[in-house]
């Protein structure tokens, strides 16, 4: 199967755990994408009914109109029912990397209220060490980026600017990513973490820690369930 297929076999699998009446977190990124589509489609043939979702990203939010699903803020909605999203990369204790589709910040604030929230993975992203697999975006402000930068070097790593310099990324929420390449991967995720959100110019770092509650990998062998 091409990664696409996987992808797309990963995100409709999750869905399955989708019920009427469900306020949902809906993710970002190729893998939700499917996900997305699936929900949208169910919506359209009168399958699932009485549903809410909340966007982690304007993109997801457009992809969902689409199909007219009802959508809600997390203003309106403060505990979400179920929420699907992909990842960047997943370790055997279900923690892990997001960012690289720049919605870090809306994905941690709705899946840190989410009572079941599902991880949709292709093969490519399970690894035994977290930054192995994938770098870890970090988002900031976008005044005194490079100082937070260097502070961000301090811990460790290499930050990249996404986008470079003449056309850097910007977030929905108007910040800049850092990109942070750690040799060897992250020794203490944890630890990390609350260093990370103790810089003043991190608005959020893309460490998912605890949150998950599944992750649903399609691998070439079919789909991996891992609780």
């Amino acid at each position: 199967m091409s990664v696409d297929e996987l992808k797309k076999e990963a995100g409709e699998k999750a869905v399955e755990q989708v019920k009427s009446g469900m306020v949902l977190g809906l993710g970002t990124g190729s893998t939700a994408y499917f996900a997305v589509d699936k929900i949208g489609r169910l919506w359209q043939s009168g399958e699932l009914t009485d549903i809410v979702g909340v966007p982690t990203s304007e993109a997801t939010a457009e992809h969902a109109r689409r199909y007219g699903v009802p959508l809600g803020t997390l203003d309106q909605y403060p505990v979400i029912d179920l929420a699907i999203d992909g990842a960047d990369e997943v370790d055997p204790q279900l923690d892990v990397i997001k960012g690289l589709g720049g919605a870090l910040l809306r994905e941690k604030m709705i899946e840190s209220v989410t009572r079941r929230f599902i991880v949709v993975v292709d093969e490519r992203k399970l690894s035994d060490r977290l930054g192995t697999v994938s770098p870890l975006p970090v988002e900031v402000v976008q005044f005194g980026w490079k100082f937070t930068a260097g502070r961000l070097a301090g811990l460790g790593c290499a930050p990249v600017l996404r986008g470079g310099e003449d056309s850097p990324y910007v977030t929905d929420n108007g910040n800049y990513i850092l990109d942070c390449h750690f040799a060897g991967g992250i020794t203490n995720a944890a630890a990390l973490d609350q260093q990370l959100q103790a810089l003043p110019g991190v608005v959020e770092n893309g460490l998912f820690l605890g949150l998950a509650s599944q992750v649903i990998a399609a691998t070439s062998d079919g789909i991996k369930i891992i609780e």
